[in-house]
């Protein structure tokens, strides 16, 4: 069983229950059991179709030719039949899934740590997709804290791409980095690793309503409206668009024009938003930044062992600091996890709240104890 979205409105759903699918030759079928929900799968559905996340998991068209897609998700599952004598059945396994009861793959490229699915549809996609690591091999778990994994795990990697990209860059010569969505948690993975470099300030851009919290985070040196952006300092800067809103980023390379050092859009966190202005923005070319590229890079500079070190290190120092702020719903079975997908989609959760989810039946990851 899965749910699907509607890949013209992602607010229709439906949950679709197919027969088993027969174990192949060199298969493994592996039992999803909690994966996590954040802004950053409504970024997924949001450039499903421009990035290619609707290729992963398939989604049996409709009758009436609507196009169901199947929002990919990050979790844990368990080897419960395998054809692949790497891939041992009762192994835990973290990776990228469906949302669904089970998914089927076809392990290769097997090690210590873990195995890609090299099913003919995934080759095409970035191998950082497609590579399932093992629990008990993997550097950066803990038993203690899967629900934070979960959660941040695939946004702090992420960030920590942005914020070694920027590094790698000299920040373009800017001393200003301006974040929008700032209560998202990809951008607060990226602002904490930003305000750990000397000399450079982060500027946090969001909501009225969440300004409050972004402020107390005490990882943004500014915490401003998305209204208040013609009155920013006007500095050399670079900007990371989380929220994917086109007139916040007009308004922003209108007020820095040429001051503008780099303009990268990283998310889509206000997805139905429609932009008031249609004009190109002046100053530089924004570009989609794409993570799987800068960990490519790095793993060829540094070799995996020494990215891994230098990821695993940063990561938890962050994990712990969210224990500050981070609160954790749960959402069990189908209803409840469909509920907590729409919203997600219309950003009513609080940001301090964080979504773990299960659907076949209620999950075994640890939460850390919550601030009172």
């Amino acid at each position: 069983m899965q749910l699907e979205v509607d890949r013209g409105d992602l607010h229709r759903t439906r949950v679709t229950d197919h027969e088993a699918r027969a174990l192949p030759a060199g298969g493994a079928r592996l039992r999803i059991d909690s994966f996590a929900l954040t802004s950053n799968n409504v970024t997924y559905a949001a450039f499903g179709d421009a990035l290619g996340y609707w290729n992963f998991f398939a989604a049996t068209e409709g009758s009436d030719g609507t196009r169901w897609g199947c929002i990919p998700v990050w979790g844990f599952a368990e080897v419960v039949e395998s054809d692949v004598a790497d891939v041992a059945v009762g192994r835990r396994v973290y990776g990228f899934w469906p949302m669904a009861t089970e998914l089927v793959v076809e392990p290769g490229r097997c090690d210590a740590r873990g195995f890609h699915d090299l099913a003919a549809h995934r080759r095409p996609m970035a191998s950082a997709y497609n590579r399932y690591l093992f629990v008990d091999a993997d550097p950066v778990h803990d038993a203690d804290r899967e629900a934070q994994h979960m959660v941040l795990w695939p946004l702090f990697f992420t960030s920590f791409l942005i914020d070694d990209f920027l590094g790698d860059a000299g920040c373009f010569g800017a001393t200003t980095v301006i974040v929008s969505s700032a209560s998202s948690k990809t951008a607060i993975a990226a602002a904490w690793l930003l305000a750990e470099r000397d000399g450079v300030r982060v500027v946090g851009l969001t909501s009225q309503r969440n300004r409050e919290f972004v402020a107390s985070l005490g990882c943004y040196d500014v915490a401003a409206t998305s209204d208040e952006v013609a009155t920013l300092a006007e500095t050399d800067a670079v900007f990371i668009d989380v929220a994917g809103n086109a007139d916040v980023r007009g308004a922003v390379h209108a007020r820095l024009g040429d001051r503008l050092r780099s303009s990268m859009i990283v998310g889509g966190t206000h997805w139905n938003h429609e932009a008031v202005s249609v004009a190109p923005p002046v100053g530089p070319r924004p570009q989609f930044f794409f993570a799987p590229a800068q960990s490519a890079k790095r793993t060829q500079d540094w070799g995996q062992a020494r990215l891994d070190e230098r990821v695993g290190a940063a990561w938890r120092r962050f994990s712990r600091w969210t224990d500050g702020w981070l609160h954790f719903d749960t959402a069990s079975g189908f209803a409840a996890v469909e509920r907590a997908y729409l919203d997600h989609l219309d950003g009513r959760l609080d940001p301090r709240t964080a979504s773990v989810c299960a659907l076949r039946r209620a999950s075994g990851f640890a939460v850390a104890s919550e601030p009172g």
